[in-house]
């Protein structure tokens, strides 16, 4: 008998000299996030910051805006919430944009675009001219919002892809937070001069988006989409959690593409159409069951993450806070900083928790938080307009309420429809469709924030609240109804979950059955490696 063999019948079977092989029946260990992927999800959501700095910034700066220009409460509203509508056009230009000359490109126009409109309003001296800059950073932000989470989500593994691709929220915060910090900052500037400072400092995080788009890589599925596959699968062996991933997810976008899996040139001759050709058609004319389905959860969640008011406690925190009785336009300003803070580390908390606990549940109890919140805040707010003396126990709970609602906000409603609105479009429709998913977004929100105060003023500041946590109750109900869960799944087993608005859950069991009859196929595979000993 040699080496540590012991004989049975005339086999031989396997013990310690063959330790090495059954070592391979070890379960495998979690592959750890993909480092490379990481850092272009973050270099690609800079592009969020725009929005989010813009939004945060102007909240203070228009309390100057308003002194120094002498203009009235409408031209107020239209200054805050124009941004959003002209965000539209540079959306929709954006989704073209993308997929003639790329989606890094693409970024690279937002930040330049975006740097000249921060410029602009830096230097505006009239409110005509403040308008004009405004026009012109709306189009940078209306590139930045549809082009991050697409980017973002065709780069990352399926395995990190909701944390991945919630990044644009997460820098979304970080720059109403940056803004929020700018406003108390520069308001010890003399008025005419603090409020250009601190929209003109708008245009140094587009800088910094510019040079990093020119470090990135290209989206390995923009690649495949012009034929250049060898470049595809460099970068998709770099962004994949294992090799074995990246093999899958190039065989995924090139059945997707319609490209022979057994096609391995570097670069093949694809079937382009005209940018934009037939999609728009796909997508409103002559829908599917599966992308009417799409475009019913991507335009429904964008509608509703914005129609809840979110955005109003957000721009307007300082007249609310001194709705409240905060008098001091100093401490209004503090208070400000203390929303920014809150909605910056509950999205963090968000992005560890969306491939953990799932889309659906965290979304579920976002919008139910959010429902809550804003009916309590409506309540105090009644309250504290309907008493004489200050009330300090209504007081304390409005301001509460408003940390809360960002708080619970951005745990699910903040970060989901960026990260399910671009995931569960098909790849030839994702980049038109995310663009119309941007669009429902900045106009619903044009619209929240260039009505608020005169919606205040014709139901009161209590009832605009009740109104927005009506609509949060009626979001619930919808997400409940029509949004399967995409966590853990590839975008081409997302797409085979739509198709049936109602009854997509016995689709969902299927594929976990497919999942689940794979896995055991491998591991009689795996098992089959086990062999017996020669013949002596």
């Amino acid at each position: 008998m040699s080496g540590f063999e012991a004989r049975n019948n005339g086999g031989s079977i396997p013990t310690a000299a063959d330790n090495k092989v059954l070592a391979d029946f070890e379960p495998p260990k979690k592959p750890k996030r993909n480092k490379f992927a990481f850092a272009c999800a973050i270099l690609a959501s800079l592009a969020s910051i725009l929005l989010g700095y813009d939004i945060g910034v102007m909240s203070g700066a228009i309390v100057f805006i308003k002194d120094d220009l002498k203009i009235s409460d409408v031209q107020v509203e239209i200054v805050v919430g124009i941004l959003n509508l002209y965000c539209l056009i540079g959306a929709y230009v954006a989704g073209r944009t993308s997929d003639w000359v790329g989606r890094r490109y693409t970024i690279v126009i937002a930040a330049a675009i975006f740097f000249v409109g921060a410029f602009l309003m830096g230097f505006a001296t009239n409110y005509a001219f403040l308008m004009v800059g405004r026009f012109v950073a709306g189009i940078g932000v209306g590139f930045a919002m549809m082009i991050a989470p697409v980017y973002t989500a065709e780069l990352a593994p399926a395995s990190s892809r909701g944390f991945l691709t919630s990044f644009p929220e997460v820098f979304i915060n970080i720059g109403l937070l940056l803004g929020y910090i700018s406003n108390y900052a520069f308001s010890k500037l003399r008025p005419d001069l603090g409020w250009r400072v601190m929209l003109g400092a708008g245009a140094i995080p587009s800088v910094f988006l510019a040079i990093g788009g020119f470090s990135m890589p290209e989206s390995p599925r923009w690649l495949i989409m012009q034929g250049r596959l060898g470049e595809a699968k460099r970068v998709l062996d770099r962004t994949s959690d294992t090799r074995e991933e990246a093999q899958l997810r190039l065989s995924d976008i090139k059945e997707a593409a319609g490209i022979p899996q057994d096609c391995t040139d570097d670069v093949v001759q694809v079937q382009k159409q005209t940018h934009g050709e037939g999609v728009w058609r796909e997508l409103f004319l002559h829908p599917t069951p599966a992308v009417r389905h799409v475009m019913i959860c991507a335009v429904g969640i964008h509608f509703f993450q914005q129609a809840i008011g979110l955005d109003s406690v957000v721009l307007y925190s300082p007249r609310i806070f001194e709705k409240a009785g905060i008098k001091s336009s100093s401490q209004r300003l503090l208070a400000t900083i203390a929303v920014g803070f809150s909605k910056t580390i509950f999205i963090l908390v968000a992005t560890f928790l969306l491939d953990r606990i799932g889309r659906r549940p965290l979304l579920l109890t976002s919008i139910a938080g959010v429902a809550v919140s804003l009916a309590t805040l409506g309540l105090s707010l009644t309250i504290i307009s309907h008493s004489d003396q200050k009330i300090p126990w209504a007081v304390g709970l409005c301001i509460a309420m408003v940390l809360t609602s960002v708080a619970v906000f951005s745990i699910g409603m903040g970060p989901i429809p960026w990260v399910y609105g671009t995931e569960i479009f098909p790849l030839r429709l994702r980049a038109q469709g995310a663009s119309i998913g941007v669009g429902v977004n900045r106009a619903i929100s044009g619209v929240i924030a260039m009505s608020f105060i005169s919606l205040y003023e014709a139901i009161t500041i209590g009832g605009a609240f009740f109104l927005y946590a009506g609509i949060a109750t009626v979001a619930f109900f919808f997400f409940y109804t029509c949004f399967p869960e995409t966590q853990g799944k590839t975008l081409e087993e997302t797409e085979a979950l739509f198709g049936k608005l109602i009854g997509w859950r016995e689709e969902a069991k299927k594929i976990k059955r497919k999942r689940k009859m794979k896995e055991d196929n491998s591991d009689r595979s795996n098992h089959g490696h086990i062999e017996l000993g020669n013949v002596s």
